[in-house]
């Protein structure tokens, strides 16, 4: 069951216009109005079952943030308000994420003050750069690089969380030195985290396969049977709440009989945040921090962690979206996420995205609007409001459990293989991202793009040129005519005309070229003077209008065009220039 989030548009009415327009601004009103109750109930379900996955799980990424897990929570609920309000997707859940916790671990170090102050300078460089139309930038993120950083982030991510399977602490954050140490220090490994983390990690497994299983199964069975399946598929679905409801019952239990066997995630803090304005300043040691030595000592994140999350999170719109047939908005969806960041810093949230497992679930519980969200959001609060104290006794490897869970799909060995297969090159950038990142994440990104870059501005300034002779030289350009590509344009003229004894007349087909800047028409003024010394002849055939209208328009001298291959070898031979060669 599914309903059509792109917005509608009316004809020349006044009123019709306007209509659209608030339909584009406010898509709720696309969707509200023919709300049923079939839909209520659908989007109950759909989110409790997203809520009961979501708070373990904000739980968890609090810890890879470098946070307390409160702030897990407080960054759970806001997403499904606002986005109920501005998103063009019916299935996407927007929360904490295991990439978004590592990216914000990197910059805040650990300082709730950086991490709030992080989710509002983000979320307004995301609503400016959907009120500016910015989206476009998102592209130049290629697919290699996307998947490396996802594949090492998952590695970086399920690793640190062995230390606290194994019970281990005042293990670094680096990397390296975190894969030295957790080794170094096995033989102080704690018995009963270790049993109660690889317990957690058997059961969340065995639900996964079994979870998989059943909803790939042929549903001819009997009723009766098809409601068991129901019930067991919806169990294994909420599965990290119940092995973290489980494991905490038996942390509960230890403490109660007076024995300490597991890492306990400890005091939080109680209820709901306070809606304030995030602070904007701290005092540390004695000293204030201002806000602009905040801005500065996050430095890259501002850019990194804004355009990751919402690369992130419009990916997983439009992949659910082409699922289940309906289009979404990506400047809305822009939008959406920013403005979901300005208001989360006002309760205390870190950063937020879209979360692939839990659309994924959400979709697969059959929410039909996105006021499914608005339940999940709802099922966070309540567990902030009353379950806090309960918190102190999660067992940490319980969490650690669900975060290797959580990040293991990401490590995909598929990828290198396609990519080798389609086009080996494309290699470079996912290895560069993907090795750099276990040195620092948000250098690996950097890296990759710088990559892709250095190959796409390669491609743009080497185009290829298909080189015939026809009595005189005739050159074929795949691409437009831009300033990278003068050099190497004038190179191939050189060497195949101007330069060959004696100098040859060369006819330059541009069927292909769609634009042309000046550094190109001054290049391209310079060989017509040459031609012109060495009494030969450049003509250029199957110019487009609006490349055309350039060249008129520069008074090149000598300049000589036709719209065919054969009547430019007629128009040299009317020159007399194509017999004294032949």
């Amino acid at each position: 069951m599914s309903i059509l989030m792109e917005p509608l548009t009316g004809g020349s009415s006044p009123g019709l216009c306007w209509s659209g327009i608030l339909r584009t601004c406010f898509p709720i009103l696309t969707w509200l109005p023919r709300y049923n109750f079939t839909w209520l109930k659908m989007d109950l379900i759909a989110g409790l079952t997203v809520g009961l996955t979501a708070v373990p799980q904000a739980l968890a990424y609090a810890a890879v943030a470098g946070l307390p897990v409160q702030y897990g929570l407080y960054s759970a609920f806001m997403g499904g308000f606002i986005y109920c309000i501005f998103g063009t997707s019916k299935d996407i859940t927007l929360g904490p994420t295991a990439i978004m916790s590592l990216l914000c671990s990197s910059y805040i170090g650990g300082d709730p003050v950086f991490a709030v102050v992080l989710t509002l300078l983000c979320g307004v460089i995301q609503t400016g750069m959907s009120l500016l139309r910015l989206g476009f930038l998102l592209d130049f993120i290629s697919y290699p690089v996307i998947k490396g950083f996802t594949c090492a982030a998952a590695v970086i991510i399920g690793f640190g969380q062995v230390k606290n399977i194994l019970g281990l602490k005042d293990i670094p954050q680096s990397f390296v030195l975190q894969v030295y140490y957790t080794f170094h220090k096995i033989p102080e490994a704690r018995v009963g985290d270790v049993v109660l983390g690889l317990c957690c990690l058997l059961v969340l497994v065995t639900l996964k396969m079994m979870q998989t299983s059943l909803g790939s199964a042929e549903d001819e069975a009997p009723r009766l049977m098809r409601t068991a399946r129901r019930l067991v598929w919806s169990l294994a679905t909420i599965r990290n709440a119940l092995v973290v409801i489980a494991a905490t019952a038996v942390a509960y239990s230890a403490e109660v009989v007076g024995g300490h066997f597991f890492s306990l995630t400890g005091k939080s803090a109680k209820g709901l945040p306070s809606f304030q304005a995030p602070p904007l300043s701290e005092i540390a040691n004695g000293t204030v921090i201002t806000f602009s030595d905040i801005a500065k000592d996050l430095g890259g994140g501002l850019a990194v962690i804004p355009l990751m999350g919402v690369l992130e999170s419009i990916a997983i719109a439009k992949a659910f979206g082409s699922k289940n047939n309906y289009r979404i908005d990506a400047n809305q969806e822009l939008f959406a996420i920013g403005l979901t960041n300005i208001m989360g810093s006002f309760v205390s949230a870190y950063p937020v995205t879209g979360s692939f497992g839990r659309t994924a679930v959400n979709s697969q519980s059959g929410v039909c609007t996105p006021a499914g969200g608005v339940v999940t959001g709802v099922i966070v609060l309540l567990s902030l409001a009353f379950l806090m104290p309960l918190f102190f006794y999660i067992p940490k490897a319980s969490l650690a459990a669900v975060i290797i869970c959580a990040v293991s799909p990401m490590v995909d060995f598929r990828v290198p293989v396609q990519l080798w297969r389609v086009k080996k090159l494309d290699l470079l950038p996912f290895l560069v991202t993907f090795l750099v990142s276990f040195w620092e994440v948000q250098y690996g990104i950097v890296g990759g793009i710088v990559v892709s870059a250095f190959m796409l501005l390669y491609v743009v300034a080497r185009p290829k040129v298909k080189v015939s002779h026809h009595g005189v030289v005739v050159l074929e350009l795949d691409s437009g005519l831009n300033f990278p590509v003068t050099e190497h344009l004038s190179k191939i003229i050189y060497t195949h005309a101007l330069h060959a004894s004696p100098p040859r007349c060369l006819v330059l087909d541009c069927s292909h070229v769609s634009c042309i800047d000046y550094t190109v028409v001054h290049e391209l003024e310079e060989l017509l003077q040459q031609f012109e010394l060495r009494g030969t002849t450049l003509v250029f055939v199957r110019l487009k209008p609006s490349v055309l209208k350039v060249l008129l328009k520069a008074e090149l001298p000598a300049f000589r065009h036709t719209d065919s291959i054969d009547e430019a070898l007629q128009l040299l031979t009317e020159l007399s220039n194509y017999d004294q060669q032949s």
